[in-house]
Order: structure tokens, then sequence, then C-alpha cells
């Protein structure tokens, strides 16, 4: 049986909301598709709604990968 950590868990969650937020976030300024994650509009000043979905991508994925470098660190 393997335990794992609560921060991996919340991280991978953290990482999955900010990478769907955030492409979700460029397919409706780019497209005006619906607004599928509404709630992400509030970290994104307005004016900069492009950049500030790219970088919440790039979060994402950095948040997720450090959430598994610590699960791999308390397991081993």
């Amino acid at each position: 049986m393997t335990s794992s950590s609560p921060l991996k868990g919340l991280s991978g969650i953290l990482g999955f909301v900010l990478i769907l937020g955030g492409a979700f976030g460029l397919l409706h300024e780019w497209f005006g598709w619906i607004r599928f994650f509404g709630f992400v509009r509030f970290l994104v000043p307005s004016g900069h709604e492009v950049f500030g979905y790219a970088v919440m991508i790039v979060l994402g994925l950095a948040v997720g990968a450090a959430g598994d470098l610590v699960g791999r660190r308390s397991r081993g």
C-alpha cells in the first residue's frame, strides 16, 4: 500500500484547475466560446487576458510538476 502526500493531491488539483482555466480562458478570448471556468477571470488583470491565461497554464504545469516531485521524495 502506498501513501500519497496530501500536498501532492492538492498540487495536482490546483495544477489541473490552472491548466484548464487558462486553456478555456484562451479559447474564450480567441474564439468567443462559452466561458467554462469563469471564476478564473478574476485572477487575470483586465487588458492582459491572453498573457494572464498563458501564465496560468505555465504555472499549472509547474505546480503539477512540483507536486509530483514532492510525492516522489516522500516515498523515497
